[in-house]
């Protein structure tokens, strides 16, 4: 898979700026305070992450910021989803986001397509993972992404059901949806069938992994089974939870389906209410994929009060394993033991841990588990928000344990009574939190999403029942 860690230094301009429309209300202090609504900060400052970094002309978000970035095509369907949010609570009026996401569809309907290494922006109507900001044309020799243009369609298709009136862009933003839906020939990139490869390189042609574990790969599947244009068959999902259970523990009193970064638990479930529907596979296991990922939520701060690597800060209050921003490579020597610490990675229970937070794994969680959320997300905030909570909310990860690294650093900075903060905020991780704060307090996205024929339709294929699809 393409690694983002090549590219962080890379020169080039963020495309920010306040655009006509947003609305602004007096702002709070973000030196790390106490405010009487933290969840509410939070969630608007994630919110304006996405509307201020985002080019208004191309609809382009930035993969990270304020660190020159190219651009992320999922962070573009988090974005998508957030600017409704924020038209919901007036951070935003109606008319500037409906021209935004105008813009932002369009963009991607007129994007060069086609086979050439260069100069093109995606093939056969899926998108490279990233895109330079000033074209919008595939960045460096970076993969033609399955899983993130899910993602983004992800932010396409609640955009065709949320803009739901008769103004003209609001008839334009659906056709252009459709359009860019349609497009997708899901058939062409299944090389080992039935499984969906990760991505296809137009110098090597497909990624060797295939989508075919537990993961945030889901959203994928549904909305490939559902395809008006090129569906995969039905019998696609059984193929793909027969897979699952491989990930099923039983360790301890929530036995669920294990993945062990957060996010795997929490993509799918920005966009798509899986509470009280089941398809075959999870009704044997008598809950539901909503459930799963509550348990895998409750399994993260277990593990982070058992703490077996003796990390700081790790407890009850303190835990979030995901993908993220990290210190960098390299080992320490001092201290109790030997620490091995790594930069932009996956991370998890039983998998790699370093010692690094990163809030977004908690607070994309707040859906399924508000009860163990809330309160992490208070004492990450009261402990030290003066140096990880800022101008778009908590900064991406931090690291308690470093305090000293054994060399200069690359990116970030370490805070004396914080440890090593990071620099960026990354638009993967405030696209959960702007979400599922939502999603847990009115469940907007949710119903949104329910009223799209297509997330019906893949969701029946799949042979999900119950719930709201009854």
């Amino acid at each position: 898979m393409f690694d983002r860690r090549q590219f962080l230094g890379t020169t080039g301009m963020v495309l920010a700026g306040l655009a006509t429309g947003c609305t602004t209300p007096g702002r709070r202090a973000a030196d790390g305070a106490a405010t009487p609504d933290l969840l509410t900060d939070i969630q608007e400052r994630a919110f304006r992450f996405f509307w201020d970094t985002t080019d208004p002309a191309t609809g382009l978000t930035m993969d990270r910021w304020p660190t020159p970035s190219f651009a992320s095509i999922a962070a573009v369907g988090f974005a998508l989803t957030a600017y409704p949010i924020g038209v919901r609570h007036g951070w935003v009026t109606r008319e500037a986001a409906r021209a935004r996401t105008l813009a932002t569809l369009g963009f991607f309907a007129d994007a060069p397509q086609g086979p050439e290494p260069i100069g093109a922006s995606g093939y056969k109507g899926f998108f490279y993972h990233f895109l330079g900001v000033t074209r919008g044309h595939r960045f460096a020799r970076c993969e033609l992404s399955t899983i993130d243009t899910a993602l983004l369609l992800g932010g396409v298709l609640f955009a065709q059901s949320f803009y739901d009136g008769d103004h003209p862009d609001e008839v334009r933003i659906r056709a252009l949806a459709e359009q860019l839906y349609r497009a997708v020939d899901w058939t062409w990139i299944v090389p080992r069938p039935p499984f969906v490869s990760m991505g296809w390189h137009p110098e090597t042609g497909f990624i060797r992994s295939d989508w075919n574990i537990y993961n945030e790969g889901m959203i994928l599947y549904v909305l490939a089974l559902a395809s008006p244009t090129h569906p995969l068959p039905p019998e696609t999902w059984p193929a793909l939870t027969d897979r699952f259970e491989a990930s099923w523990t039983a360790e301890g009193d929530m036995p669920h389906l294990h993945f062990a970064p957060m996010f795997g638990h929490q993509y799918s479930h920005v966009w798509i209410d899986f509470r009280d529907i089941r398809d075959p596979y999870i009704a044997t296991k008598g809950i539901d994929y909503f459930e799963n990922s509550r348990r895998a939520t409750y399994r993260q701060r277990a593990y982070a009060i058992a703490n077996p690597g003796g990390w700081a800060g790790y407890g009850a209050d303190g835990w979030g394993l995901t993908a993220c921003d990290g210190p960098g490579d390299f080992t320490t020597t001092g201290g109790d033991r030997p620490r091995e610490y790594f930069s932009y990675s996956a991370r998890g229970p039983g998998e790699r841990d370093d010692g690094t937070i990163a809030p977004t794994a908690a607070l994309g969680s707040i859906a399924f588990a508000p009860e163990i959320v809330t309160p992490a997300i208070t004492a990450m905030h009261a402990r030290y928000g003066a140096g990880i909570y800022s101008q778009y909310g908590f900064l991406d990860s931090f690291n308690p344990t470093l305090t000293r690294p054994p060399q200069p650093l690359q990116h970030g900075r370490i805070i004396p009574g914080i440890g090593w903060v990071d620099g960026d905020y990354l638009g993967i991780d405030q696209g959960p939190i702007v979400t599922m704060i939502e999603n847990h307090r009115t469940g907007f996205v949710w119903e949104v999403m329910r009223r799209n024929p297509h997330i019906r339709r893949g969701l029946t294929r799949a042979g999900f029942t119950g719930g709201w699809l009854s």
